[in-house]
């Protein structure tokens, strides 16, 4: 008995993380893409109150207001940034109200990274902190850090 109900509970959580993970994929391709259609109202509705975006320069920590600030006059031009996913790793908190991911994106800049954090209140997910990177390999390093070092 004991062998079926711990069966049974592997199979239930692996389902509901699957079903988790499925929904946030859907969250955060939309998210991405209402960037990408210049969709302000959508984009920085799916934030919370307390969202922190650390974008790809040095001085780039932004509050939500903040951002949308930055943000605003590009969404106005009806040309944001178009990042496309393609491929994200989910992690979830014991009690399912945090998730916490990375992923790979596909951008102007080439291949990025971002990862991220979102919290679940009231039965509503909201991304609370995205982190964007642009990646390097290992081998250029030596001629990036040349490149920023250049006055």
């Amino acid at each position: 008995m004991r062998t079926i109900l711990l069966f049974l509970t592997l199979i239930f959580s692996s389902q509901f993380s699957f079903s988790q993970e499925k929904n946030l994929d859907t969250l955060m391709n939309q998210w991405h893409r209402s960037a990408g259609t210049a969709n302000y109202a959508n984009y920085f509705g799916f934030m919370s109150d307390d969202f922190v975006f650390l974008g790809t320069a040095p001085g780039e920590r932004w509050n939500k207001q903040a951002f949308s600030n930055f943000s605003k006059p590009y969404f106005d031009k009806g040309k944001a940034w178009n990042f496309t996913p393609s491929h994200r790793i989910w992690m979830f908190s014991k009690d399912a109200t945090i998730a916490w991911f990375d992923e790979d994106l596909d951008t102007w800049m080439r291949g990025c990274r971002g990862s991220g954090i979102l919290v679940k209140s009231n039965g509503v997910w909201k991304i609370a902190y995205y982190n964007l990177t642009v990646l390097i390999e290992n081998e250029k390093i030596n001629s990036f850090i040349e490149l920023r070092d250049k006055k």
